[in-house]
């Protein structure tokens, strides 16, 4: 079957222009002015709209068995409301439990994941270490095409990892040329934390950004990221927050150092005012980590995007309804952490983004699809519209306007981060693997028609990279 995408202006991260767009047999096979559709081929009107590479939502934690409870959006309705939105891939977490073997959590997470409605990949964290870890990790780099490998710095007593674990895990990433990801905060400060702020009664929602507060996400962040530079190998920050987490990526950045900076589009827009929020409900919904920060922090980060020192977008969707959240009604650290926004993240940044002038819409493209498929080696076969491409797109309609709600998402949650919130600029349509899955408003996706991503390691460039680390002593000075 084929698809023609006619009339629109085509925006890739590095150029627009105005073209057609011929899908066949899941590919894109050709881009250009007045294309002629073969004989049955469904014809897509573009109106005028923009055509751009499908968006890729780097971390999501879909179905994730997490603190005594499960997220309620499972691999098909996370990726259906993705679509709905216009992500056509995401790039979920394979958790395994403290002893768990990396490979039997990999497999689990693949059969659940069998269910997707669009292509997805896979990070696998290490949350703890011995020899089998070392030998999974080779095995999962080798034959199952997983490239990045997920380091909790918090969670002290479940899943965190200690700083041995992290030099460990970072030397064998840099062996395999895999990339090593942290989620950044020290855990230690956080349990100190929690504990000191129960102390003084507090125990609601608006305890948890008392207990997370910036330095702890920035201290964490310049450990790994000084860790990273004495090994040699490139770092991914997950989710930075704050200003103290983005300035240690620029510092390192600026000093040539490989490290590459993931902001969430909630942390963009919403500020800390929620856990203040009298329903305990609307309070406990916004409880994540690291947690949404003091509106100062917002303008940071979106100057991070635009200085290229923050390249990705993400959302963390990981979604826990009001019952499960109420585990935590008297005591905040026993809230499920996790908010949605897959459906919702090309919009909030498109409107906050283009709209407002702080990034051009071929920028816009860099931090929602193209950054994350280099970073991640899914490019070009994702993040680029051009021929040979997968025929993973979006029809963006930059005029049209939607009101955010719970009563119109797609995601099972009972609740939106971005309620109430009018947008402009959304999906008209979106296309996966040459498939039109959803067009204004009507969602046509198949379950299990979503495809496992391997992606090969970072070869060439790790190379060099381990190369330069050998002709460094350890204090970084040239032997």
């Amino acid at each position: 079957m084929s698809l023609l995408i006619r009339g629109g202006t085509v925006v890739n991260a590095d150029l627009s222009q105005r073209a057609d767009v011929l899908c066949e047999g899941g590919l894109i096979r050709a881009v250009g002015p007045d294309l002629q559709a073969p004989a049955g081929a469904e014809v897509v009107d573009a109106g005028g709209a923009l055509v751009m590479p499908g968006g890729i939502d780097p971390h999501t934690h879909m179905q994730l068995p997490f603190m005594g409870t499960v997220a309620v959006d499972d691999f098909y309705d996370g990726t259906c409301a993705g679509l709905a939105g216009g992500t056509t891939t995401i790039i979920d977490f394979v958790i395994p439990d403290p002893q768990e073997p990396l490979l039997a959590a990999f497999k689990k997470w693949r059969g659940w994941a069998e269910k997707a409605a669009s292509d997805y990949a896979f990070h696998v964290a290490v949350t703890w270490w011995d020899e089998s870890v070392h030998r999974d990790m080779g095995t999962l780099v080798k034959d199952e095409g997983v490239t990045s490998f997920k380091h909790f710095m918090a969670y002290k007593n479940a899943i965190m990892c200690d700083d041995e674990t992290l030099v460990n895990s970072f030397k064998r990433a840099l062996e395999l040329g895999a990339l090593p990801t942290v989620h950044a905060e020290n855990g230690e400060l956080v349990y100190l934390l929690q504990a000191e702020v129960a102390k003084m009664g507090i125990t609601g929602p608006e305890g948890h950004p008392l207990s997370r507060p910036p330095m702890v996400e920035g201290e964490a962040a310049n450990r790994a990221i000084a860790i990273a530079d004495v090994l040699g190998v490139p770092i991914y920050v997950v989710h930075v927050s704050c200003i103290e987490s983005a300035e240690a990526i620029a510092r390192a950045r600026a000093r040539g150092q490989r490290v590459y900076g993931e902001v969430l589009a909630g942390h963009l827009v919403v500020d800390d005012s929620v856990y203040r929020d009298p329903d305990f409900a609307k309070a406990a919904a916004h409880v994540m980590s690291p947690p949404f920060r003091p509106k100062g922090h917002q303008e940071f980060l979106w100057r991070g995007l635009q200085a290229g020192s923050l390249h990705t977008t993400a959302t963390d969707h990981c979604v826990f309804c009001a019952p499960q959240k109420a585990a935590g009604r008297s005591n905040f650290a026993q809230i499920p952490n996790g908010c949605g926004g897959v459906e919702e993240r090309l919009a909030v940044l498109w409107h906050e983004g283009v709209n407002s002038g702080r990034l051009t819409p071929n920028e816009f493209v860099a931090i929602t699809s193209a950054n994350a498929a280099r970073i991640f080696n899914l490019y070009p076969r994702k993040g680029l519209v051009a021929p040979g491409a997968d025929a993973d797109l979006v029809v963006w309609d930059p005029s049209a306007s939607k009101t955010l709600s719970v009563k119109t998402q797609k995601s099972k949650v009972d609740y939106n981060i971005f309620e109430g919130r009018t947008v402009q600029g959304i999906a008209a349509a979106t296309v996966s693997q040459g498939k039109l899955v959803y067009a204004k408003g009507d969602l046509r996706t198949t379950r299990g028609a979503g495809r496992y991503l391997k992606r090969e390691p970072f070869g060439a460039n790790f190379e060099a990279v381990k190369r330069r680390a050998d002709t460094l002593a350890p204090s970084g000075v040239a032997r």
